[in-house]
């Protein structure tokens, strides 16, 4: 007998979150565990989470929404959840979190949810989102942190029972990175290029990035800054990049699909983020063998250790920052070794298919607890 489970998001784009979702799924090897996904149908949400999927069109699902919090939505998730006959729900970020833990105490079924990270945002109705969040983990049957700084966040800031805490960690989807870089896209200059994929929103400091790289190209004329992705902090960044005169050095491609394939055609990969969980973009990045520079935060220090798996200066100093690029930029040979014992890293303890089996074990053992309630 099948374990369904459906995972529960209210995406706003294609990113960590919604790809973890899909990596999970597709790691999947153990045939009890039936995934369904859903989303909220609402202005201002991305389905691409849907359309990336593996599984069959009867187990992706849409949650109609007539406004960005329409409570109506709750008894339209738990009528769902009983339809589909499903036993666990599982749940990312602070809306899904929410809406899902109270569906789930309507249809009576178990509930997991993963926090993917927090902000450090101000704005106030993200900190109200973020305050009942806090307060629906401790309904969660189980609450997964993707790394032991979120963890700690989640027991000694959130006051959730250790007991009801589960660490597993972040894993990417190896055979996705592995197809992309298969067939690589072409570098669009000779010279050296620095390069990000993700978020443009606050917590990624990107204009750490940028500022770091002004320092850098003062003596590197011929270098280049790539940032991928899209975001409400384009804009600013943007202007940032005019102000200091970097407009033809610097490249905003947007969302690009083929964002693993531009992996190779960087030299150095950057992360200048002020928050994180394990960041999923640094793990692809080193699983293709780009060699990674970050600040150092925890979250990232869990995937670099400096001078062996990639590059760690202290956090906000973007002079250090450029002069490690520099530093880099002068050997093909340290940039070669610290990627191989990046990718080595990503290989040995952050794949999917861990992931996968770990949460594949836990809903086995919920979905047993559950059984036995109700015997």
């Amino acid at each position: 007998m099948s374990i369904r489970v459906l995972q529960f998001i209210c995406p706003t784009g294609y990113y960590g979150a919604e790809r973890w979702i899909n990596a999970l799924v597709s790691a999947n090897t153990d045939n009890a565990i039936e995934y369904h996904i859903a989303i909220t149908d609402e202005d201002g949400v991305s389905d691409e989470v849907l359309h990336r999927s593996t599984l069959p069109a009867g187990q992706l699902h849409r949650l109609k929404m007539s406004s960005r919090f329409d409570l109506m939505s709750i008894f339209r998730l738990a009528r769902l959840l009983k339809e589909l006959q499903i036993d666990v729900i599982h749940t990312h970020g602070y809306k899904s979190d929410i809406l899902g833990i109270t569906a789930a105490r309507l249809a009576g079924v178990r509930s997991v949810c993963t926090p993917h990270g927090f902000e450090n945002s101000e704005d106030k109705r993200l900190k109200a989102y973020m305050w009942l969040g806090g307060k629906a983990f401790h309904r969660f049957d189980r609450v997964c942190p993707l790394s032991e700084d979120i963890e700690k966040t989640v027991v000694g800031d959130y006051h959730v029972n250790a007991h009801s805490v589960r660490l597993i960690n972040n894993g990417v989807d190896l055979r996705e990175v592995e197809s992309a870089i298969a067939e690589p896209k072409a570098r669009e200059s000779a010279g050296f290029t620095i390069g990000y994929i993700g978020q443009l929103i606050s917590r990624k400091n990107l204009t750490a990035t940028i500022d770091a790289f002004a320092f850098f190209y003062e003596n590197n004329r011929q270098s280049r800054l790539v940032l991928v992705g899209d975001g409400e902090e384009k804009a600013r960044l943007q202007a940032r990049v005019e102000k200091l005169g970097l407009t033809e050095a610097v490249h905003f491609l947007g969302f690009r699909d083929d964002r693993l394939a531009l992996l190779p055609t960087f030299d150095v990969f950057a992360l200048t983020s002020s928050l994180e969980g394990i960041p999923r973009c640094l793990m692809e990045a080193m699983a293709a063998k780009v060699c990674v520079t970050a600040f150092d935060i925890p979250g990232v220090d869990a995937l670099i250790k400096h001078g062996e798996t990639g590059v760690l200066v202290p956090f906000n100093d973007a002079r250090a920052l450029a002069n490690a690029w520099a530093e880099l930029m002068q050997s093909q040979e340290m940039r070669t070794r610290l990627a191989e014992g990046g990718r080595a890293r990503v290989y040995s303890g952050f794949s999917a298919k861990a992931m996968a089996e770990e949460y594949a074990a836990l809903f086995r053992d919920l979905s047993t607890k559950q059984a036995i309630s109700n015997a």
